[in-house]
C-alpha cells in the first residue's frame, strides 16, 4: 500500500505512503524507489534488481541495507539543490522516521515491554514483503549498457509481469509493468 500511494501526485496520498511505511520503520522507501529505483532499474546501480541466478536471500542482505544510504544521499542532493540542509523537516526521510520515533514511543508507553518483542518481528515483515515485491518483480532484469556509456530505456519487455498466482502476496501488483 506504501509502494502505490507513494507513486500518487497529490499530497495526501503521499503523506499516507510515508505514514504507512513509517509504521514499519522503512520510510526511506518512499525516496529510494521513486527517485533512485525508477531511474536505475535494471542497471548494476539498482540495489532493488534482483540478478540472475540471486537467490531471494542474497538478494534481501543486498537490497535492505542498500536502500537508506541510496535514498539519504539522493534526498541530500534534492535538499541541496534547493540551498536546503539535509537535517530540515523538509527531507522526505526524516519525516516518515520521525512518525516511527513517534508511533514506537507511544506502543512501548501504553503497552510497556512486550513491544520490544512485537516492533522487530512486524518491522521485519514489512520490510520483507517489499523486498520480496522487489525480488519477484523485477528478477533477473537487465537493461544493456550501450556504447555511450548509458543504459537502455525501459521496454515493455523488460518492465516485467509477474503470474497471477502471486497476486496475493504482491497485493495486487502482479501487473508491474502497469504501474
Amino acid at each position: 500500500t506504501g509502494h502505490e500511494l507513494g507513486h500518487k501526485k497529490e499530497a495526501f496520498d503521499r503523506w499516507m505512503a510515508k505514514i504507512v511505511l513509517a509504521v514499519v520503520g522503512y520510510g526511506h522507501f518512499f525516496i529510494e524507489h521513486n527517485k533512485g529505483h525508477h531511474r536505475d532499474v535494471a542497471t548494476p546501480m539498482d540495489p532493488a534488481t534482483s540478478r540472475m541466478g540471486e537467490n531471494i536471500y542474497k538478494f534481501s542482505t543486498r537490497e535492505i541495507p542498500g536502500a537508506f544510504p541510496r535514498a539519504w544521499g539522493l534526498e541530500e542532493q534534492r535538499l541541496s539543490r534547493r540551498g536546503q540542509s539535509v537535517w530540515s523537516f523538509d527531507n522526505e526521510i526524516l519525516q516518515p522516521m520521525v512518525i516511527t520515533v513517534v508511533l514506537y514511543t507511544l506502543l512501548l508507553a501504553f503497552f510497556g515491554p512486550n513491544m520490544l518483542v512485537f516492533l522487530p518481528i512486524q518491522m521485519a515483515f514489512g520490510w520483507w514483503q517489499l523486498t520480496s515485491a522487489n525480488y519477484i518483480e523485477h528478477y533477473s532484469l537487465l537493461h544493456e549498457k550501450m556504447a555511450d556509456g548509458r543504459y537502455e530505456h525501459q521496454s515493455h519487455i523488460t518492465r516485467g509481469t509477474v503470474p497471477h498466482r502471486v497476486n496475493l502476496d504482491l497485493f495486487h501488483l502482479q501487473r508491474h509493468s502497469d504501474h
